[in-house]
């Protein structure tokens, strides 16, 4: 049987990666393959099946999809290009900040899909190339998700394997080195586009004329909105002292929304339509064929071939897994390698590594920062991609690597002396 789980979960690994299959096609599939063969039960893949991590992406799900009717991510993006005085590289600079800010909060996949149709409709109005923007955006994303439980799924997947990693402490430990790489490379974005950013006074003032408060569609319907998102993120904060699950804060959050905007047929539908199904879906497929794995000792054996390598040193086996996160993460998505992770170093625990923690916070910088790599690396990298094709920009797999790779490589290097001086010395 364990040949058997290893052969099924390489396959739709490989599926995966190729792309010629939706991703959620080829987990759930394989999820269902293991299930027939009988590698595991249909009781121990429901046990495998984290649910908390499913509730904290629907409930931010929800929140997100009815926040988004009030007209708030556009307002917010406008009024950043006038602060900047329609000033390209300031905006290049405020719309970097904005996007990692909001991918700490709302995760990345969510807040590329809002920012977008924004920069596209700025960068026209302005008669600049939008390719310096999105490539900013695609990285402050996954920079700014690393920042926090939320922001990015392998953080949420790491938080709830690991319930004494709170909220809090995500932001206490992550932060720090994920607003320094942020500030470095938003830095080097401007310098290496400053040739590309520049645009003409007349179109400037085309920009600055624009009413900001026009984007606002539903101002009631914004107020109970910030109200719950404010609860919300409350909630996670005080999570350490009410021991509610993340999950249950998120729902929580999302249907009281849904709840105070009037809950009727026409709105929730509309809002369950914007919750990204195949997304959790490719989830409930992961967790169970990461369970056969768990369940035929294929995790526990890569565990004890880890602890040789390493000798069970907790300063190598962060630093092994920090640079394998990121590099494998930079080519292949980092959500069903974060999960084949997962066990892996829960195993390590139970072998007798004393301290998790270092461990644990490699791995989230890693797969989050290693996304940047390429443009398969995140599925934000992809959303953007796609959402520029459509406008008739083409963000090809070389063009990205040729900016994505070296800063992944920066970012991975700085996060390297951050882990070691902080937890390893």
């Amino acid at each position: 049987m364990e040949v058997l789980a290893g052969i099924v979960f390489i396959l739709m690994y490989v599926v995966i990666v190729s792309e010629k299959i939706h991703r959620t096609v080829a987990a759930v599939l394989g999820a269902l393959v293991m299930l027939y063969a009988g590698v595991l039960s249909m009781d121990s893949a429901l046990h495998h099946v984290d649910f908390n991590t499913l509730g904290l992406l629907v409930g931010m799900m929800v929140l997100v999809g009815v926040t988004s009717q009030t007209g708030l991510f556009d307002y917010v993006a406008i009024w950043a290009a006038q602060k900047a005085k329609a000033e390209p590289r300031r905006i290049l600079i405020y719309l970097g900040l904005i996007t990692a800010v909001f991918s700490g909060f709302l995760d990345n996949v969510t807040t590329v899909l809002l920012m977008v149709p924004v920069t596209f409709s700025i960068t026209s109005k302005l008669r600049l190339s939008p390719m310096p923007f999105l490539l900013t955006q695609i990285i402050a994303s996954n920079i700014g998700g690393t920042a926090t439980l939320i922001g990015d799924p392998p953080n949420i997947m790491i938080g709830s394997a690991a319930p004494e990693l709170t909220f809090l402490a995500f932001i206490e430990n992550l932060a720090p080195i994920a607003f320094l790489n942020l500030f470095i490379v938003i830095f080097l974005m401007e310098v290496l586009y400053r040739k590309q950013l520049k645009t003409k006074p007349e179109l400037q003032q085309e920009v600055l004329a624009l009413d900001a408060r026009k984007s606002l569609k539903d101002r009631r319907l914004l107020a109970k909105s910030l109200f719950v998102l404010a609860l919300t993120i409350l909630g996670f904060f005080t999570h350490s002292i009410t021991h509610i699950e993340s999950s249950l804060i998120a729902l929580g959050g999302g249907f009281l929304l849904l709840l105070l905007a009037g809950g009727s047929h026409h709105l929730v539908e509309k809002t369950m339509k914007s919750v990204e199904w195949a997304t959790i879906f490719f989830f409930i497929g992961l967790f169970i064929a990461v369970g056969g794995l768990v369940e035929t000792g294929v995790i526990h054996d890569l565990a004890v071939k880890a602890i040789e390598l390493t000798g069970g040193d907790v300063t190598a086996t962060s630093l092994l897994v920090l640079w394998l996160s990121a590099l494998v993460s930079s080519v292949l998505d980092n959500i069903p390698f974060v999960a084949t992770m997962i066990p892996l170093i829960q195993s390590m625990g139970q072998m007798g590594v004393a301290n998790l923690d270092p461990i644990w916070w490699s791995l989230a910088l890693g797969a989050c920062l290693g996304g940047n790599g390429t443009l398969v690396g995140a599925s934000a990298n992809l959303i953007v991609a796609g959402l520029a094709a459509e406008r008739g920009v083409k963000i090809t797999f070389l063009r990205y690597l040729w900016i994505g790779f070296p800063i992944m490589l920066l970012t991975i290097v700085l996060s390297t002396v951050y882990v070691y001086l902080r937890y390893l010395m």
